[in-house]
């Protein structure tokens, strides 16, 4: 590497992180003013809100913003080294506009691989820490859902009429095993509860009806251990919980619900695409800075700030709208997260072309 090429990668990088930290900075100072009454109220101490809510708060807002200030930062730096000349003398001095992307790219490749480390590692450990410590400390009421209808294996079937998030519990439970004419196995529960040590579901005044040819059998009973196909996170309905999923995690996920017919692998599909095309979204946002701020304009890097910001949120405003048609639309959870980045790839093409060289 080249001292231009050390030149333009610490600072590049210098910049990136510089911005980025500041971001974090407004961002903790506004979230403390909007919830400090609520740290009171559950009289949370000094030492758990930095360590254990600001600590796992931050990872996931800090890998949120890392395409658009690998933009900005691009856009800044750039555009300074385009008002000073210096690019005018690199390209003088004989290094071709292409030759100078080099560093940006080595630049950029190290934030998309911190990005995809912190998207699939980092993040989803912080989301499980932070919504253990809020379930724990920060929330009075516990989250439910209703009428849970999912597939147990290939001939049974589990229904649940209310459950409980926090508590891990249900009402109302039903288990129906299939015969070929009729329900061979009927067990009935007034009350569930998953056990997180034993990895077991304990049943309340549960009911037993075995069905054959020749009639039917009933036993009643208190209390019940026994073992299903199925975690609390199947019956949570929840498409955010993925957020606390590594993305081995969110793989094996998809596989068992697609088995269990729950209907939530479309989202886990799109969150997996999503967190590589995401990542490697930093590269277009280097190109797509450097090609808008490569230009000298007389009237400085506003222009180019400008221009630039309007094209990355035209990128982001993009993201969601394929997203929603992936879920929505019948648009495959593939193409809706890769599009953008597809769209985008050809932009970036056209005016790295056409801009000055």
């Amino acid at each position: 590497m080249k001292i231009i090429d050390r030149y333009i990668f610490v600072k590049f990088l210098s910049a990136f992180f510089y911005a980025l930290a500041l971001l974090m900075v407004v961002i903790v100072v506004f979230d403390f003013a909007e919830n400090v009454s609520s740290f009171m109220f559950y009289k949370i101490s000094w030492k758990d809100i930095i360590f254990a809510y600001y600590f796992n708060w931050l990872p996931p807002f800090f890998n949120l913003f890392i395409p658009l200030f690998t933009f900005i930062s691009t856009i800044w730096f750039t555009s300074k080294l385009s008002s000073n000349n210096e690019i005018v003398a690199i390209l003088s001095g004989g290094v071709s506009f292409y030759r100078m992307l080099v560093p940006y790219i080595a630049g950029t490749f190290c934030i998309a691989m911190l990005a995809i480390f912190m998207s699939n590692v980092i993040v989803p450990r912080a989301n499980a820490k932070l919504h253990a410590f809020q379930s724990a400390n920060m929330t009075r009421y516990a989250r439910t859902t209703t009428n849970f209808y999912i597939r147990n294996s290939t001939n049974s079937y589990i229904f649940v009429d209310r459950w409980s998030i926090k508590e891990k519990n249900g009402h109302l439970f039903c288990y129906d095993e299939l015969g070929d004419h009729f329900v061979k196995y009927r067990l009935t529960a007034q009350e569930i509860q998953y056990d997180d040590s034993l990895k077991i579901w304990k049943l309340s005044n549960y009911t037993k009806r075995f069905t054959t040819h020749a009639g039917e059998q009933i036993f009643r009973g208190t209390y019940m251990d026994t073992v299903f196909n199925i975690t609390p996170l199947d019956l949570s309905k929840d498409e955010s919980a993925c957020g606390a999923m590594t993305y081995k995690e969110v793989l094996q996920y998809i596989r068992e619900d697609k088995e269990k017919g729950g209907g939530m692998s479309k989202f886990y599909i799109i969150e997996a695409h999503k967190r590589v095309a995401n990542s490697l979204g930093t590269f277009i946002m280097t190109f797509l800075g450097l090609s808008v701020a490569s230009r000298k304009n007389r009237r400085g890097v506003g222009v180019h700030l400008f221009f630039g910001i309007a094209l990355a949120f035209a990128f982001v405003f993009l993201q969601q709208i394929s997203t929603v048609f992936s879920i929505f639309g019948g648009l495959s959870p593939a193409l809706g997260a890769w599009m953008p980045n597809i769209i985008y790839s050809f932009i970036c093409i056209f005016m790295i072309k056409t801009c000055q060289k």
